[in-house]
């Protein structure tokens, strides 16, 4: 495919060592080579091969000092000729820089758009471009792990074989159609029957990593609730290991919502310290705590704090009600203290809620607590290194609706059906399975996509 020249800065905004500012297209190193200076013309540059020199406005004054990449197509990102600018870090140097070129001839890319031409010339499939914006965002080793795993073509393999044998099927089904004289339409029941299970097998154990790969993704939205001064921020520093929410022993210090990531065995958790709930006059703690019952509704799982070194009071029981439908873990915190509240007390309100004692302050117990969030959302599933985990939410749905589609075809065979309508719901499961690798995907999806991705990318 035909494309023009494009260029944008690759690393992130601001200060740093270097900065560097991709070219990519037909015109990558001519454009290059009118703004730059050195020994070597890059034109007779090898692939892969870099060069040192001075990038020059048009009236010949250095702007930088820079090292400057040549890759050759197809050996390439974006298997286009591309250029990458070593530049000094800084705003103005990688800002000067980028002017000249686009001064030169090419033109601002789009963001994504060079991720967008790796996908078009065909480097890569939709799945692996989607993941590279996941490797990007990644918060934990897990989130990175899989994230690489579907780069490396893991998922789209799984996807490209199951497609494969739904098209020899819809082939043998064509044979049967075209020649009934034949009377291979037994034969073809069968192989449908059987291909088509195949495939619903091979779809199920994607799924089946669905919720875990979801959570390693995007992570978990933690509330730590309770009443003032039971030690929810004390909770929220020690998770973070750094002092990050104010901590006295004056009731209502947090009066507003305070959000943290916290990486806890490879699950990425945003941690949100809520106001302490009460009766209150003060008006800005009441819209603290109004923004605090918001949160519980919303969160995927519930922290409840409750103080052993006093016995439980009305705001305590009404909270414990409250969230008795959700995914919650009950603390006993200040255990360092004399007890004035046990287990026993409050498990006719908790029920099979796990019940853990800790102490934030000395941080006591914080490894159970760990291993308990493990248990809840992973259940010990997600230490396969190999595993490839369907993280994308889009994926999630493209493999659902496939596997719809895939039952009905197989309802369609066991009612006799006529052999043309049980095509259509194969081929719908093969076409919707495209959409994830992109072989059947439309240019308005691709561009809501790419448009995800940052500029340079």
């Amino acid at each position: 495919m035909n494309f023009d020249t494009i260029a944008a800065v690759a690393t992130a905004f601001g200060e740093g060592g270097i900065g560097i500012i991709r070219v990519s297209g037909d015109k990558a190193i001519e454009i290059v080579e009118r703004c730059y200076k050195g020994k070597t013309r890059l034109a007779k540059a090898e692939s892969h091969t870099i060069h040192y020199g001075h990038i020059i406005d048009k009236d010949d004054r250095a702007i930088d000092e820079v090292l400057i990449s040549v890759f050759l197509s197809p050996r390439s990102y974006t298997t286009e000729d591309v250029v990458e600018i070593n530049s000094h870090g800084g705003i103005m140097p990688v800002k000067q820089v980028l002017d000249v070129i686009l001064d030169a001839g090419a033109r601002l890319a789009e963001p994504g758009e060079f991720t967008k031409r790796a996908f078009l010339n065909g480097r890569i499939d939709l799945s692996q471009a989607e993941a590279t914006i996941d490797l990007i965002r990644s918060k934990t080793d897990l989130s990175m792990k899989a994230a690489l795993s579907q780069l490396s073509g893991s998922l789209s393999r799984q996807i490209t074989d199951i497609r494969q044998a739904l098209l020899e099927l819809m082939a043998h089904i064509e044979v049967s159609i075209d020649y009934p004289e034949h009377d291979i339409e037994e034969v073809t029941k069968d192989k449908i029957l059987t291909i088509t299970r195949q495939a619903i097998s091979d779809v199920d154990k994607l799924l089946l990593t669905a919720d875990q790969g979801k959570i390693i993704r995007e992570g978990i939205a933690v509330a730590i609730i309770g009443r003032p001064n039971v030690g929810k921020s004390s909770l929220l520093n020690t998770l973070l290991k750094e002092n990050r929410a104010i901590v006295t022993d004056i009731p209502g210090t947090t009066r507003d919502l305070l959000e943290e990531y916290v990486n806890i065995k490879g699950i990425p958790l945003k941690m949100i310290d809520t106001a302490g709930i009460r009766d209150t006059d003060n008006i800005i703690e009441q819209i603290g705590i109004e923004k605090s019952k918001d949160v519980i509704q919303q969160a995927d799982l519930i922290l409840m704090l409750l103080d052993v070194a006093e016995p439980l009071n009305n705001y305590d029981i009404s909270l414990l009600q409250e969230i008795d439908d959700k995914n919650v873990i009950i603390l006993l915190n200040k255990s360092d203290l004399v007890a004035k509240v046990y287990e026993d007390d409050i498990s006719v309100y908790t029920g099979d809620k796990p019940i853990i004692s800790i102490s934030a302050k000395e941080e006591a117990g914080i490894d159970a607590l760990y291993d308990e969030i493990e248990t809840i959302f992973l259940s010990g599933r997600i230490r396969q290194s190999d595993a490839t985990y369907v993280t994308n939410t889009r994926h999630i749905s493209l493999l659902k609706n496939a596997n719809k589609s895939l039952h009905d075809s197989i309802n369609s065979v066991v009612e006799d059906m006529p052999m043309d309508m049980v095509t259509i719901d194969i081929t719908n499961a093969w076409e919707v399975l495209g959409e994830i690798i992109g072989d059947t995907a439309s240019e308005g999806l691709l561009d809501q996509l790419f448009s995800q991705f940052c500029l340079g990318k």
